[in-house]
């Protein structure tokens, strides 16, 4: 799951995004509100962490924005302020959830949680092609009776086709949807985690459900060998 975190505080930024990313999430970061306007307008997180006070533009005004531009994704406010009305006016510029700083990870996390299984409402928490299955909340992947064990990325991955199955699923739709914005490194880390997945969700079962289309990107099928 992809999360941006909007926060001015540097050490703070970082801290979050060291403990979501060994929870499983991919992390972006921006330090100004501008910067997380852009960013939350242009990818697909699950959940948007924004902080009130931030350079450029505050995070109310920010919220508001991707409200009025149609933007749906959950948006957890952060704030030093401490008041029923400061609260009230977050949630009435659309936020979902309000937490004051300094703040218990435990439950941020279990907040951003909450957030994202809101979010699902409308997607299946379970994806299965043939007998291959993954459960999102448990984040865990099963072919038939035998437990797949995969690590975050991998699992990232594999979700990202298994929401679309038969469907050829772009490699630059996974780089976007898997790793953070920004991301410079070699595109063919892609093909890589595929491989991964193919040793472990293929290999030792004799089948063939992860398949490469050349010049395009990947498709997830029902082989059942």
């Amino acid at each position: 799951m992809r999360v941006l975190v909007v926060e001015d505080e540097l050490s703070l930024a970082r801290s979050l995004r060291r403990g979501l990313e060994a929870e499983g999430w991919t992390v972006d970061l921006a330090h100004d509100g501008r910067t997380g306007l852009l960013l939350a307008r242009e990818h697909p997180y699950r959940v948007v962490v924004l902080d009130v006070m931030l350079p450029a533009l505050s995070g109310l005004r920010v919220c508001a924005e991707l409200r009025r531009a149609g933007v749906t994704t959950p948006v957890l406010l952060l704030t030093a302020r401490d008041g029923e009305w400061d609260e009230a006016e977050g949630l009435d510029t659309g936020a979902d959830d309000y937490l004051t700083k300094p703040f218990s990870y435990v439950v941020l996390t279990a907040r951003l949680r909450a957030l994202a299984r809101r979010a699902e409402v409308r997607r299946p928490l379970v994806h299965e092609v043939a007998d291959l299955r993954l459960d999102t909340a448990t984040r865990r992947c099963h072919r038939g009776e035998r437990e797949v064990p995969l690590t975050a990325r991998e699992f990232a991955v594999l979700q990202c086709l298994a929401r679309r199955p038969g469907e050829v699923v772009g490699k630059d739709e996974i780089l976007d949807e898997v790793w953070p914005a920004g991301y410079s490194g070699d595109p063919n880390v892609v093909e890589v985690h595929v491989s991964a997945l193919r040793r472990k969700i293929d290999a030792p079962f004799d089948r063939h459900s992860l398949l490469t289309v050349r010049g395009v990107g990947y498709r997830l099928v029902a082989d059942r060998g």
